[in-house]
């Protein structure tokens, strides 16, 4: 996690989306983010901010990997 200002906007992008998108990105979820949650440590919207930032940082990466790869061939 950067900061909670970076958060804030994740939160942002996570209240836009509709119920069902974000119970689709709620059933994504690594573990640790769903057990937090359950124990009310996290919020639902937070959970899904969390899980968006994630995705984003690894498309980010994934991207990265292809254009190497792109570059190689």
């Amino acid at each position: 996690m950067k900061t909670s200002a970076h958060l804030a906007e994740w939160i942002e992008k996570a209240m836009l989306l509709s119920k069902d998108d974000a119970a689709r990105i709620l059933a994504r979820m690594r573990k640790k983010i769903t057990r937090k949650m359950k124990q009310d440590e996290i919020d639902p919207l937070v959970a899904v901010a969390l899980q968006l930032q994630l995705e984003d940082e690894q498309l980010k990466e994934w991207r990265g990997k292809i254009a190497e790869l792109r570059e190689r061939g």
